[in-house]
């Protein structure tokens, strides 16, 4: 009992047993040996896939004549803003409202025929079904200028140039055969004993997809509104091909109108419409993130 007591008033005097609690300086050394430098390259890359952005943003505030000047003083300015705004025939926010209109009915169009499409592959037993969705599945392959010509000649021959019809209608029609899959994935996922218990309360399949299959299909649709918003809102060669108006113009097109016919660039006003147009992006990764990596990550799991 004396040595236990003399052992306790060791340790009361000499402080905690340091051996058993690593030093700040041996855990900050662990971390740097594990992951550390993991950390440390993955910034840098961030770094160097963000300097474009920011040289952009940065230059977009400068004057066009001092943007590539190195030796000149540059100056916080708001002129390439107010220059690249109005300098066109069509303001640039009718740009903008082109593009939005584009892209609200591209989302809708993909989203009603690719989740109609996916519920047939995915839930409906019908005949040719396997060969049937190999063969939408081999179009992804496909690439997209083989089919160029033949839709051009058909939308010419419909008197459909110069309008938003051949860039909103195919989108209707489940042409996008990887939305297609990825919802398919996503609703063989899904309990088979849904359907099951639907068609006991009396569901038909379109009742089924409706009540039951497409709420539980939120993430794989947040994935399809997205990607499709940013594919449409980028999408220069397509209007390029259709449209001829100015007042019919997207984003891609109108930053395009800076140039002149000697081949002249306004950089400043270019830079800072540029800026602008990356502002709705900007927001719908903002507001869509939790939902983007929700939908990537499940659809992979399932």
């Amino acid at each position: 009992m004396r040595a236990e007591l003399e052992t306790d008033a060791v340790r009361t005097t000499t402080g905690p047993d340091r051996s058993r609690h690593p030093s700040l300086l041996r855990q900050a050394l662990g971390w740097a040996g594990s992951s550390g430098w993991k950390h440390l390259l993955l910034i840098g890359f961030g770094l160097i896939m963000i300097y474009p952005l920011v040289w952009m943003l940065t230059r977009s505030f400068i004057s066009n004549a001092d943007i590539f000047n190195p030796d000149a003083s540059p100056s916080f300015t708001l002129e390439n803003y107010l220059t690249g705004w109005g300098s066109l025939r069509v303001t640039f926010g009718r740009f903008m409202l082109n593009s939005m209109v584009v892209a609200l009915a591209c989302i809708a169009g993909n989203l009603i025929s690719c989740t109609l499409a996916a519920y047939a592959f995915a839930r409906l037993q019908f005949r040719l079904r396997g060969p049937l969705f190999g063969l939408m599945m081999s179009t992804i392959m496909l690439p997209f200028h083989v089919t160029i010509v033949p839709q051009y000649i058909i939308f010419h021959q419909l008197g459909l140039i110069d309008t938003y019809v051949p860039l909103i209608l195919p989108k209707f029609l489940a042409v996008e055969a990887f939305f297609v899959f990825l919802m398919v994935q996503f609703m063989r996922g899904l309990p088979t004993t849904l359907d099951d218990a639907a068609a006991i309360d009396g569901c038909g399949p379109f009742r089924t997809f409706w009540s039951v299959i497409l709420p539980l299909c939120m993430p794989a649709i947040g994935v399809t509104a997205v990607f499709t918003f940013i594919w449409t809102w980028n999408d220069f060669f397509t209007p390029l091909l259709y449209l001829n108006s100015p007042d019919m113009y997207t984003v891609p097109m109108g930053l395009s109108a800076f140039q002149d016919s000697t081949g002249l660039r306004n950089y400043g006003a270019l830079f800072a419409m540029s800026v602008l147009s990356l502002v709705p992006v900007f927001f719908v990764f903002l507001f869509a993130q939790r939902t983007l990596v929700q939908g990537i990550a499940t659809t992979g799991l399932k």
